[in-house]
């Protein structure tokens, strides 16, 4: 059976892999923005223009749009709206539209850097100290995305909804993860930072690292996740790991995760919603992506 699947933010330079993904895995993908003419309007096989994440109509109106677009499933990627989509996962279900994320607690500690803290610590996950004063050289917004408001500050700032954080030294690792029906880790890709730009992976290397596996493991095992997420961690110069952040969402340089193994919509399908097990394929330690740009042109109309 073909499904209509929503995806989000298909303005951003990493939204290509998603849209292809869907429609290799034999379905349909249904791009959105705020963006009427972005490059995933013309990728897709449809397109919808998403209202603002401040409009005091915004679910109301995507109520509205998944019925208008007979939308089966949807794969949430923007942040401001996660926790908006994990509120609404049963309200969807029962009008015929599933919504792939994590339980709503596990979402909300993992959009508030803070909570994150405080779960690591709790947990004996090792992590950088944080603090909500400015007490260390690295601060950042407590919801924040990607590299968005965060920097190096040694004047005082405003600390409202932001946390300092020690400053690590050593090599920035992502992990892309994908959890199956019963919340475990089927697999576990770290793949080391090559390449970022705005926050986001634009070359990287999948490494075979049993210490970061391990630490995913114990996470997973401490917060229940569903479907792909991913993490940030650093590995130091003596070999020790520390965890910065989790996402509890499919992720821009997720592409890679997916050509290492299986391609993951294929498996949101079969297993989180057909209930199917998974066979996990070896993974590909030593695969490598670059990225580039490409460009999409739309004759006159």
């Amino acid at each position: 059976m073909t499904l209509r699947i929503l995806v989000e933010a298909s303005g951003s330079l990493t939204s290509g892999y998603m849209i292809r993904a869907i429609q290799e895995a034999g379905h349909q993908c249904i791009a959105s923005d705020i963006d009427n003419e972005c490059a995933g309007h013309y990728l897709a096989n449809d397109f919808v223009a998403m209202p603002h994440k401040e409009d005091p109509l915004l679910w109301e109106k995507i109520e509205n749009i998944l019925v208008e677009k007979r939308v089966d499933l949807v794969i949430p990627s923007f942040d401001e709206t996660l926790l908006g989509w994990a509120e609404r996962v049963g309200q969807f279900r029962g009008r015929g539209t599933d919504v792939i994320l994590s339980p709503i607690e596990s979402v909300a500690v993992c959009q508030d850097k803070w909570l994150t803290y405080e779960f690591f610590r709790r947990n004996g996950i090792p992590t950088p100290e944080t603090s909500l004063e400015q007490c260390f050289p690295l601060v950042k917004p407590r919801n924040g995305r990607g590299a968005v408001g965060v920097r190096i500050a040694s004047e005082p700032i405003d600390m409202t909804c932001m946390v300092s954080q020690e400053l690590l030294e050593g090599v920035e690792y992502t992990i892309d993860v994908f959890c199956d029906r019963d919340n475990a880790p089927v697999y576990i890709v770290p793949r080391r930072r090559i390449g970022v730009k705005d926050g986001k992976s634009t070359a990287g290397i999948v490494e075979d690292q049993p210490v970061i596996r391990h630490w995913v493991e114990n996470i997973c095992s401490k917060l229940p996740f569903s479907g792909p997420i991913n993490l940030q961690c650093f590995v130091l110069q003596d070999g020790s790991v520390k965890f910065v952040e989790i996402n509890p969402r499919i992720a821009g340089g997720m592409a890679l995760g997916f050509a290492a193994t299986e391609n993951w919509i294929a498996l949101i399908i079969d297993n989180l919603m057909e209930g199917r097990s998974i066979l996990p394929k070896p993974v590909a330690y030593g695969m490598r992506m670059m990225r580039y740009y490409a460009e999409i042109f739309v004759p006159r109309h």
